[in-house]
């Protein structure tokens, strides 16, 4: 299963984005609203979860998306269900996606270590081992990380081709034009 947390203050279009995105090529995305299943996001856009996370209970994680926004991606950064989703999941090698802010989830769980990213400008620091990219969205490994909103497609579709493969994330991006 793949796991998209939202806490109270995230950047709606990197949540929402590679939600839709990720579902028109047919992926399963689970929403875990930190707090509850009704969350704000950082331009006042209330969105309902699926699962509240006290109900998130997989321990196996095929992937786990982190959108960025302020004060969003430190909730996220102080979630113990959040905490324990991203260990699991790279524990075994699945994806971990984080955008804008939210790398710094990553880097503070020393998840980065050895790896290359890139986060909002800014936040560099708190990408504890990481080599820092001056790419928009930068995959290494089973790592995902992007800039911030202006690049929410294109960090989608990168979390596309890696969750559903070359071909549906092409046919993906030919329907909604992206080429």
């Amino acid at each position: 299963m793949v796991y998209l947390f939202l806490a109270n203050g995230f950047e709606e279009i990197e949540a929402l984005t590679p939600l839709d995105v990720l579902r028109r090529a047919g992926v399963e995305v689970t929403t875990v609203g930190i707090g509850g299943v009704s969350v704000t996001g950082a331009h006042g856009i209330r969105v309902e979860a699926d699962i509240p996370d006290v109900m998130y209970a997989n321990a196996a994680p095929e992937a786990v998306i982190l959108p960025g926004g302020m004060p969003g991606a430190k909730n996220l950064d102080e979630s113990r269900v959040v905490d324990a989703a991203v260990r699991a999941a790279a524990k075994r090698g699945a994806v971990l996606a984080a955008i804008c802010a939210a790398p710094m989830v990553l880097g503070h769980k020393g998840l980065l270590n050895g790896k290359t990213a890139i986060c909002y400008p800014g936040f560099e620091t708190e990408l504890t081992g990481a080599e820092i990219a001056d790419t928009r969205v930068v995959q290494d490994g089973n790592v995902l990380t992007a800039a911030g909103m202006g690049v929410a497609l294109e960090f989608a579709l990168a979390l596309t081709e890696m969750l559903a493969g070359k071909e549906k994330a092409g046919e993906v991006r030919k329907s909604i034009l992206a080429d």
